[in-house]
């Protein structure tokens, strides 16, 4: 499954300065690839402080077991006032907690939903069918029409969500946890939203 690059990806790999909020190379800098228009136009900056990455502090979801056992992917990303919001590893786990280069390698046990790491890789027990509300609520931050996590939406506005690039209509909270989807979640200015995301082997 093919994706474009999340903005740490796009910042990291294609080196755009200017999409990542960095200063313009040197004049007498080694050229830089030159990335396409609707990369530039997705890639965002991580966003600085607690606001932006926020930690996970919510209860564990469903049942907790000792072992990860099998996981289906899904892929989870959050922009709030024009910058990315990271969901953080450690959601739905308890401690305590084994880590190897910021990516959870042991836990105390795994709930019915968890993230390893930032990459916004939830990682669905297969047969259960949790939503975003869940989600949300294992990491311990609020999700509504009008409300993502400490950010509001303006009165004139409301929480954005795209499911594999289309624009969901209903509530938020109700987006299912779907195998391999790309769900994306938006307040402030609008991103465009990526189709599809290229999940690791096996998830």
């Amino acid at each position: 499954m093919r994706r474009g690059p999340t903005a740490t990806a796009a910042c990291a790999a294609l080196l755009l300065p200017a999409a990542c909020g960095s200063t313009a190379r040197p004049p007498d800098a080694a050229p830089t690839a030159t990335a396409p228009p609707a990369l530039v136009a997705q890639a965002r900056p991580i966003g600085r402080g607690a606001k932006f990455q926020p930690p996970a502090n919510g209860p564990v979801v469903g049942r907790c077991d000792q072992r990860l056992g099998p996981r289906d992917g899904t892929h989870v990303e959050v922009f709030a006032a024009n910058r990315v919001m990271l969901v953080p590893a450690g959601i739905g786990t308890r401690p305590p907690r084994s880590f190897s280069s910021g990516r959870i390698s042991t836990a105390r046990c795994y709930g019915e939903l968890v993230t390893l790491d930032p990459t916004g890789v939830v990682l669905v027990r297969p047969g259960s069918h949790p939503a975003l509300a869940d989600l949300f609520r294992a990491w311990g931050k609020p999700l509504s029409t009008r409300r993502l996590a400490r950010f509001s939406a303006s009165s004139s506005a409301r929480v954005a969500v795209f499911v594999n690039g289309r624009r969901w209509r209903g509530s938020p909270s109700a987006v299912t946890l779907e195998p391999h989807s790309e769900i994306v979640l938006e307040v402030g200015p609008y991103v465009p939203p990526h189709r599809s995301y290229t999940f690791p082997p096996g998830r």
